[in-house]
């Protein structure tokens, strides 16, 4: 991958956008975006489009943007915040990390608190703690003062760097799915250098996290006849992982093709055909029923979407320290780019 985009991946996950504060990150996928689209811009709910123009069909290429992350519920008169999910969190990764707080003029920095294992009851020490328990200290002595610098409904993530690490390898929180967004603007950098037929959006939605909201609207106003969903999955290659119910999914092994009720049959057999014929590592897995993706949304939209679902093997999903190679996102671009020229106008994307 090129050393280019390698550094704009790393901006644009040190670039906190939780669900329903997407605008940082947008605005900077956008500007990468305008180097090749002949278009970009962003919709009322939050979304980024980068177009490029063509005739039949128009084809929808999307990652969410957003992260999972914190909102500021309630400030004591000690000036402690006590706070709420925005996602999925396992409540135990949260304790004693440091977090990065959207506030009034800017980034502010708190740890979570909890109390010290020596002040514990034996049987504290044995119960799970709940977000419930747990609190931001951002420093200050008093409620007036916190106010100061944030307010109720203050959003936040888990501050941490990006790390490289050996065999092409990147540590982060946000690669899910940051990442999808990236890889969906890497194929329209590829397809912008040897221009399709279609009419190509790569779109990189927001809070997928909570309600699919930027599917949803995205899709909706971008009407597609096909979509490319671009998400993470959870690798099975690491310590406990099940591989019978999770399929044989490892970092490095190309991206994962999914069969199920929200993928368009006639699209599935074309990304596996294609990924065979182009000698593209890949895996397929199932979601008989629902995907847990932007899919879920955008095949139900107006008289229905078409859509294929690739997923990217992620290590550690909704921590800190999400892992993912990037040949498997390289590898994904390029299969959908190859499926993207491949398709005309007489493409026929009905089941028969």
């Amino acid at each position: 991958m090129e050393e280019t985009s390698v550094a704009f991946l790393k901006r644009l996950l040190a670039t906190p956008s939780p669900s329903s504060e997407e605008a940082a990150a947008g605005r900077l996928w956008r500007e990468e975006a305008g180097r090749f689209a002949d278009t970009t811009y962003a919709d009322v709910r939050g979304s980024s489009f980068a177009v490029l123009q063509g005739g039949a069909p128009r084809v929808m290429l999307a990652g969410h943007i957003d992260e999972i992350g914190l909102m500021v519920s309630y400030i004591d008169d000690d000036g402690y915040l006590y706070f709420s999910s925005i996602g999925g969190w396992d409540s135990q990764v949260l304790v004693g990390q440091r977090v990065r707080l959207l506030g009034r003029s800017g980034e502010l920095i708190g740890v979570i608190g909890k109390k010290a294992i020596h002040l514990m009851k034996p049987d504290e020490r044995e119960r799970v703690s709940k977000i419930e328990d747990l609190w931001i200290d951002i420093g200050v002595k008093s409620r007036a003062e916190a106010n100061e610098r944030l307010r109720v409904g203050t959003v936040g993530v888990i501050d941490g760097p990006v790390y490289e690490l050996p065999h092409g390898r990147i540590a982060s929180r946000g690669l899910d799915n940051r990442i999808g967004a990236f890889t969906v603007l890497e194929a329209l950098r590829l397809l912008a250098a040897d221009r399709p037929s279609a009419t190509v959006a790569a779109v990189a939605t927001s809070q997928e996290e909570i309600t699919f909201a930027g599917a949803y609207t995205a899709a909706y106003g971008f009407d597609p006849q096909v979509a490319i969903v671009v998400d993470v999955t959870h690798a099975t290659d690491s310590p406990g992982s099940d591989k019978h119910r999770g399929g044989d999914v490892k970092l490095g092994g190309g991206p994962v093709l999914d069969r199920g009720s929200a993928v368009s049959p006639v699209v599935f057999e074309m990304l596996v055909a294609i990924a065979e014929r182009e000698q593209i590592p890949h895996t397929i897995t199932i979601s008989p029923g629902r995907t847990g993706t932007d899919a879920d949304a955008i095949n139900l939209i107006r008289a229905g979407v078409a859509c294929g679902l690739i997923s990217i093997p992620n290590r550690y999903m909704h921590s800190p320290s999400e892992m993912i190679a990037l040949e498997d996102v390289q590898n994904a671009a390029r299969l959908i780019a190859a499926f993207v020229r491949e398709i005309s106008a007489d493409t026929d994307f009905v089941p028969r």
